[in-house]
């Protein structure tokens, strides 16, 4: 029964990729607004009800990777060390390369440029991630609220949380931008970290 188990989970997993590989393929191609949930489907040889059950909307074949990327933030900020400040630990998460970014093979480069591309091009993709950004700005002002003994309705936290998830924002514009200009991966992690250290250098006067 247990290896049934796994093999049926292990069957899902592969189902999941191939889904999202293929609508990442397809929106890379022609963009995420012209793709429909049908042809990725079609694509991938599953009905559009697989889909779903794996993906709950058509922008989660992009973003369902982000849950993760916010559970590793916020432990970042509360396993820092004893004399690490919040934005110290916060700028060590958000500054490290990572997907695309994290190569300066060619491939990667252009890989980053289409990334740039599917998401500068859809607005739908620009509002979910404004979304997923909110989101991220409640669970970081919650944790230092939580940290600091305050209430999570209080100002503080909130001013602390938007001022980094700000930056956060700032960066993955500039990043985007550099990106569709063509500036290679290399070039572009060491201008965000060159750009992010000076940010978080403004936030660490006000932010301990």
């Amino acid at each position: 029964m247990a290896s049934e188990l796994g093999l049926r989970e292990l069957k899902k997993q592969r189902t999941r990729q191939l889904i999202a590989d293929t609508a990442w393929r397809l929106f890379a191609e022609r963009g995420f607004d012209a793709v429909p949930v049908a042809e990725i489907a079609r694509e991938a040889e599953v009905s559009e009800a697989t889909v779903f059950n794996y993906f709950p909307t058509k922008e989660d074949l992009v973003f369902h990777r982000m849950e993760a990327f916010e559970d590793e933030l916020l432990d970042a900020i509360r396993e820092r060390g004893e004399d690490e400040s919040i934005v110290e630990a916060f700028g060590r998460f958000v500054l490290r390369p990572r997907g695309f970014l994290g190569s300066d093979d060619p491939e990667a480069t252009e890989g980053m440029r289409r990334v740039a591309w599917v998401m500068t091009g859809s607005q739908a993709l620009q509002a979910r991630e404004r979304e997923i950004l909110d989101r991220y700005t409640s669970t970081v002002a919650a944790l230092i609220a939580e940290e600091r003994g305050m209430s999570a309705g209080d100002p503080e936290p909130w001013v602390m949380a938007n001022a980094l998830i700000g930056l956060h924002r700032a960066l993955v514009s500039y990043t985007h931008r550099q990106a569709l200009d063509g500036v290679p991966n290399r070039r572009i992690a060491r201008n965000v970290v060159t750009h992010g250290k000076r940010a978080l250098a403004i936030l660490e006067d006000g932010i301990e």
